[in-house]
């Protein structure tokens, strides 16, 4: 018998996280969901992407659809909720927050509740904390990406930035492949 004790699972790495500063009115952020289902497609769960709230004060419904965003994570579609809205940024801008609340619905969530956070703002807090922290990390414009420390604006040209990610990714993948 041994006296060594039998060693203990090794915990799965934790995943590279990549922190988009996205806001729904925005048509650029739009374009940028076929990138964020590239890099899905290809990491799965080894990657962990987070939607951060920018809204820009040029677009007036914005805010609202970040707090609109939170509700939809709190009711369990929030992926969804974004895919949506964001397919509608002409008519979000026409619409505004009766275009919140009609989606909200079309996807089966409580459209009423939806309403009532708008009103009461229970969800402030988070958007002015995401945006806040953009601002502190020198965030100017949507999309902006930010992984492995290094910021990547993609709100005046996106071209080659899905490339430049999944280049850092496979980096930082590699970086916690050789420490296991």
């Amino acid at each position: 018998m041994s006296n060594t004790p039998p060693s203990a699972p090794e915990a799965p790495a934790s995943p590279v996280v990549l922190d988009v500063w996205c806001e729904l009115q925005c048509p650029d952020c739009r374009t940028a969901l076929a990138d964020l289902d590239a890099l899905r497609a290809r990491y799965g769960d080894r990657i962990d992407i987070r939607l951060r709230h920018f809204p820009l004060e040029k677009h007036a419904h914005a805010y609202d659809a970040a707090q609109a965003v939170e509700e939809a994570y709190e009711q369990g579609k929030g992926w969804e909720y974004v895919t949506a809205v964001l397919a509608r940024t002409e008519e979000l801008g026409k619409r505004g927050k009766p275009l919140l609340i009609e989606v909200a619905g079309e996807l089966g969530l409580d459209a009423e509740e939806f309403d009532t956070a708008l009103i009461d703002g229970r969800h402030m807090l988070i958007v002015d904390a995401d945006q806040a922290e953009g601002k502190a990390i020198k965030v100017t414009g949507t999309p902006t990406y930010e992984i492995g420390g290094q910021l990547l604006d993609g709100s005046k040209d996106q071209t080659g930035l899905r490339e430049r990610i999944e280049e850092i990714a496979d980096g930082l993948l590699a970086g916690r492949d050789r420490r296991d």
